[in-house]
């Protein structure tokens, strides 16, 4: 399949098609931390999501789509969208502030863009949204225990999933329960408290980062779930936490 995972520049998605033999792209306007700038475009993801378009990845490679990309998976920005933020919407007695709000209105349309791509398989993933921007309802809801085979992710980080064409993702780990949170929201008792173990600078980049088992599950589900290729290149991996 021709898969294209937008506003992903740890390339765990793309990692994962890319190990069952499929022709994945990650995308992003920064560069890849997935160590495979090959399979990276860096960039404004837009115009690419109808497919029909010819793009550079990092490493100076030129390419093509065809038609249309056979899926199309995206994690755009959350943050003026996310409910964590309802802080800082409403930051003076439930009065809001208007400059956020319109930041959130133009991060709702960036959302959209996805959603309504002409794709036949579509995944949006976000956490919970703020009920203000009026978005489409979710089709799924997943926490990282659910899709922890490799016992290193037991904790809860709730995310939505706006699936058009794709099945539900079936939990791999449904009897898990959470020792704990990923990383607490702003809101939270537990303030700046991270399993992730990132610095504070980078706790916004950690957070969006997609966990290794909901990323195999996204592959082996909505890909066939078969290893094609030998791996007759190096798969690099960043690190997983």
């Amino acid at each position: 399949m021709n898969v294209l995972i937008d506003c992903e520049e740890s390339q765990r998605v793309c990692i994962e098609f890319r190990r069952l033999g499929h022709r994945a792209f990650s995308a992003d306007i920064q560069e890849p931390s997935g160590g495979h700038p090959e399979w990276h475009i860096c960039g404004d993801v837009i115009p690419l999501i109808n497919g029909n378009c010819e793009f550079t990845t990092t490493d100076g490679t030129k390419h093509k789509q065809d038609g249309k990309w056979d899926m199309l998976i995206a994690f755009p920005p959350c943050t003026y969208l996310s409910n964590a933020g309802a802080c800082r919407l409403y930051p003076h007695k439930g009065q809001i502030d208007k400059e956020r709000y319109a930041k959130g209105l133009k991060g709702k349309e960036f959302f959209l863009h996805f959603l309504s791509a002409d794709c036949k398989k579509i995944a949006v993933e976000n956490p919970r949204p703020l009920s203000i921007y009026e978005l489409p309802l979710p089709t799924q809801k997943i926490q990282p225990y659910q899709f922890d085979s490799d016992g290193k992710h037991p904790y809860t980080k709730l995310t939505y999933l706006w699936l058009k064409g794709l099945p539900e993702l079936i939990p791999t780990t449904p009897s898990n329960e959470p020792i704990d949170t990923w990383i607490s929201s702003n809101t939270s008792k537990n303030k700046g408290k991270q399993n992730g173990a990132a610095p504070n600078s980078e706790r916004q980049k950690n957070r969006s980062k997609t966990f290794i088992g909901v990323a195999k599950a996204m592959a082996q589900q909505w890909g066939d779930g078969i290893i094609k290729t030998k791996e007759p290149y190096q798969i690099h991996f960043d690190g997983y936490v």
